[in-house]
């Protein structure tokens, strides 16, 4: 599929859906917990059904009730699954599930799509080892597929996390390990990712001593409560029409945003002020009012996510505009720093791919056929690029929108964006 775009001015209000990682995290946690969890009206989107999958083969029972989430859990003991488990594009699914399933006494296989399995897993799989467990690259090149056999007993590791989805998943699973856990971090991308995670654990009751984020003492044999609990508002998928907003010279209200959640991309509002845009927040309302933009220098190491659609922003403002400091956003679905120079300088922009980021120098894009490398954040970013150029964008591979954010098409053009998917053969 593809998305045709064109020059548009954006005007009203829309529902932000649910956040990926807060539904990613509570499915998990229902998923491990004794009894029945609900999660009201968390995200529905490709990446979610593959870690219900995933928690299904592992022993819970997931369900539907309306809107919401019922999910029974095992209490701490998951099953060996008979078949492998796909976890699909889900990168969060894949690193979390590994350590669930080294709680079971077995052994089970963990793949994924093409893109997971270019994902780096080696240092996960080494804490797992340190930790009790067996873990296995079975093509012994450091990524998926990979067998697990637990049961994880706890110990000492120290990890590196590039990603800090590695010390999440190692946050949420080792309370249930046989032992105490001490977990070392000399290196740690995506900080308010592993906020969230606490977050978590501290709403729920877990006992865990820390330094920082460097070093973590996690006690073994706890477990998890059922909970209720509403699935917050996602920043991540705002900040893609909050970034339209901007490049259009646009107003529109995002409801839904709590500027009190932990998640990290809600600094997305700042750098945009930073960039000239307007920007008010009423509790749970979200105004961004379009003005004229002007460079300057992003720090993204806590928010990657946001590079894709912060690099179509750049291309709209005066002057230059640094997005340094995240290597990691090369370890994505795709290596976004790359893709992201390649396809929007298809579109006229003046932009310099840097070890840690990018340089954009702004000027006025034109309209351009441009390939979305099947991850969801570059079609977003290069459908808001395309907002604002001038004639008409073409953005390929746009099915993989619905990994995150199956409704975006429909929000953006409820806001007037000329924006229509288109079938190919």
């Amino acid at each position: 599929m593809k998305l045709r775009v064109k020059p548009s001015q954006l005007a009203g209000s829309v529902p932000i859906p649910a956040s990926k990682s807060h539904t990613v995290r509570a499915l998990v946690i229902g998923s491990l917990a004794e009894g029945q969890s609900r999660l009201i009206a968390p995200l529905d989107s490709a990446d979610i059904q593959s870690c219900i999958g995933a928690m299904r083969l592992l022993g819970a029972q997931v369900e539907a009730d309306g809107c919401d989430l019922l999910v029974r859990g095992v209490a701490g003991s998951p099953r060996v699954p008979s078949s492998p488990i796909d976890v699909g594009n889900s990168g969060t699914t894949l690193y979390i599930a590994c350590v669930t399933a080294a709680l079971g006494d077995g052994t089970t296989t963990i793949t994924g799509d093409a893109q997971i399995q270019a994902r780096p897993i080696q240092p996960l799989t080494s804490a797992l080892e340190d930790l009790g467990a067996r873990a296995v690259s079975e093509r012994d090149n450091g990524c998926p597929p990979v067998r697990i056999t637990g049961p994880l007993r706890g110990g000492k590791t120290s990890i590196e996390c590039p990603t800090s989805q590695y010390l999440t998943a190692l946050l949420i699973n080792c309370p249930l390990a046989n032992g105490d856990s001490h977990i070392e971090v000399p290196l740690l991308h995506e900080q308010p990712y592993v906020h969230m995670t606490l977050d978590w654990l501290d709403r729920l009751g877990i006992e865990y001593e820390r330094e920082g984020l460097e070093r973590f003492h996690v006690p073994g044999g706890q477990s998890y409560p059922p909970f209720e609990r509403p699935i917050p508002a996602d920043f991540s998928s705002a900040n893609f029409f909050m970034c339209a907003a901007a490049v259009t010279g646009s107003e529109i209200t995002l409801t839904g945003l709590d500027m009190g959640d932990p998640q990290g991309d809600k600094a997305v509002v700042d750098m945009l002020r930073q960039m000239g845009a307007e920007v008010e927040v009423d509790e749970l309302r979200m105004t961004v009012r379009g003005k004229p933009l002007h460079g300057c220098e992003l720090d993204l190491n806590a928010t990657p996510d946001a590079l894709p659609a912060l690099a179509a922003t750049a291309c709209f403002a005066e002057g230059e505009t640094l997005l340094g400091n995240v290597p990691q956003a090369r370890l994505k679905e795709t290596d976004r720093i790359s893709v992201m120079a390649t396809e929007l300088r298809k579109m006229g922009a003046d932009i310099t791919e840097l070890d840690d980021g990018l340089l954009v120098r702004g000027r006025q894009l034109r309209g351009a056929q441009v390939d979305g490398h099947g991850d969801h954040r570059i079609v977003m970013a290069l459908a808001v690029a395309g907002l604002g150029a001038a004639d008409e964008t073409t953005v390929s591979t746009a099915e993989a929108i619905a990994v995150t954010f199956p409704d975006f098409v429909e929000l953006m053009r409820r806001l007037g964006a000329t924006l229509e998917k288109v079938d190919t053969p």
